[in-house]
């Protein structure tokens, strides 16, 4: 897999957040988000208290409310979405500031804002105390299939050059005085994707044949096989198991 790369969601810090396996945490995020997506969105008390929790995990993993509530701007263009619903879905009308809005419009909108900002919220955070290769690593734990952990293994590790390929290609049009400025320049942006993926693909095919020479039969080593205490395990769940009685609780009032 190669040495770790760091990303701009990555906060490093020796909480006892950071220092769980990374697949540990990938199934406490994935089984929390399940539980939020099961509440009933008339739960509007319960995902106070997913709030509330997922507050405690930061907390406990010394990450900022600022540095999380930046990260949450990803979620943008899904909250467009929702403010459009109470104008656009059909249905019983309120009024609202003397403004018509439609009551199924506002629960939708509803129901997309507080899970979708609490999913992005545990995602945030799972990225803010795990190294994007310490990811990877917790999928292969995990048993994904092998292909797709190598690709997005690859994808980590030459993301970065491409980009500075790209980058070259862009300082060398500037240098011969080129300025994309309207439709007739597009040509030429196009025959520029197109040497960028033709180096691309002529690189993936140099990496792969130093790969095969260097005995690759198509798997990758486990590299990280130190095995995952109880305790470990009970920390990560500690989250989803938490929200799970609240889950249960708003279904039933």
């Amino acid at each position: 897999m190669g040495a770790g790369h760091a990303h701009q969601l990555y906060r490093r810090g020796d909480s006892p957040v950071h220092g769980l396996p990374p697949h540990t945490k990938l199934v406490a995020v994935l089984g929390f988000v399940l539980v939020v997506v099961a509440t009933p969105r008339e739960a509007v008390w319960a995902f106070a208290l997913y709030a509330a929790l997922l507050g405690a995990v930061a907390a406990r993993a010394r990450v900022p409310a600022g540095f999380l509530l930046r990260r949450l701007a990803i979620e943008i263009p899904f909250v467009a979405f929702a403010v459009l619903m109470p104008f656009v879905v059909p249905g019983e009308q309120t009024s609202v500031l003397g403004v018509s809005l439609s009551v199924p419009g506002l629960w939708g909108a509803w129901n997309i804002l507080a899970k979708g900002t609490l999913g992005v919220a545990a995602s945030v955070l799972l990225a803010a105390t795990t190294e994007l290769r310490a990811l990877i690593l917790g999928l292969q734990r995990l048993g994904l299939p092998s292909p797709i952990v190598q690709i997005a293994s690859f994808m980590i590790r030459y993301g970065d050059v491409i980009t500075d390929e790209m980058r070259r290609m862009s300082v060398a049009r500037r240098s011969r005085g080129f300025e994309a400025r309207g439709v007739r320049h597009w040509g030429v942006l196009a025959k520029s994707a197109g040497a960028l993926f033709i180096r691309s693909y002529e690189r993936g095919e140099r990496v792969h044949l130093a790969m095969v020479s260097r005995g690759y039969t198509g798997t990758m080593p486990l590299l990280d096989e130190r095995p995952t205490t109880r305790a470990q395990w009970a920390a990560a769940l500690a989250l989803p198991l938490a929200a799970l009685p609240i889950c249960i609780l708003g279904r039933t009032l």
